[in-house]
């Protein structure tokens, strides 16, 4: 079921966060586009009914339209709006966070936001939002370390980097699973993948390699150290290269 995004210049919107990197920003967009070219994230659009648990409100599960349970929770600010002005009866169009989890490798969603603009007229900062882009539900957008492919199984995970909270925190990172193949030597490179929610399961429609997730040093024996790209990037070729999956069956 395709739910498509109201695009209405006059709708007002709601300010939350939804950048892994943890930058605060005012959105626009349910997807926003990426502040930066090497921007980590892992953000897309649910439209389902959230069951809280009977323990606790901010533990549950969304029920999507196809019927299929995916383990969710509440973030932040989103509590509050859930508490105070959604019907849980009902479904709603919910702005996630995906990230694997468990041993299983079971999707894990985080709910970040919901966009019904014709709801949520609480924003107060007079911004309108705008996008060129129609977004409908099961819409992903991962962008990250290939990390780790298994061909045979058609699995590729994602290393994406979370923003730290405090001044010289290290950064950490999580996994995000995805179904598709990818061409040969993908791994340790910066893949910007458009992504669709099939089941609980995410599937790769179209990638963009950006080259070297990182770069080495090496010296010269007296302290001075260069950049170099890692083993088997094409410093000829540096224009990012992209890669559409195979078709969905």
């Amino acid at each position: 079921m395709n739910v498509p995004v109201n695009r209405s210049s006059e709708s007002p919107q709601t300010p939350y966060q939804p950048d892994t990197v943890g930058e605060s920003l005012t959105i626009r967009q349910p997807i926003p586009l990426p502040n930066h070219p090497r921007q980590y994230r892992a953000i897309g659009l649910v439209y389902g009914q959230y069951q809280p648990s009977e323990e606790q409100l901010t533990r549950g599960n969304i029920i999507t339209a196809e019927g299929t349970s995916i383990e969710s929770v509440l973030l932040g600010k989103i509590i509050s709006l859930v508490k105070n002005h959604l019907d849980l009866e009902r479904s709603h169009l919910w702005v996630v966070y995906p990230r694997t989890r468990g041993e299983e490798d079971n999707l894990h969603l985080q709910i970040a936001g919901v966009w019904e603009p014709q709801i949520l007229n609480q924003d107060r900062t007079g911004v309108l939002y705008s996008s060129p882009v129609d977004y409908q539900t099961g819409d992903f957008s991962v962008r990250g370390e290939v990390a780790f492919v298994v061909p045979e199984q058609e699995t590729v995970v994602v290393k994406v980097r979370q923003g730290a909270k405090k001044q010289g925190e290290k950064a950490k990172f999580f996994k995000v699973k995805l179904k598709g193949t990818l061409p040969s030597r993908p791994l340790g490179n910066f893949w910007d993948f458009q992504i669709q929610l099939r089941g609980d399961c995410l599937y790769i429609l179209q990638g963009l390699n950006l080259g070297p997730a990182q770069k080495k040093k090496s010296g010269d024996g007296r302290g001075n150290f260069k950049s170099q790209s890692r083993p088997g990037s094409s410093p000829r070729n540096p224009s990012p290269r992209p890669f559409k999956s195979r078709p969905l069956t």
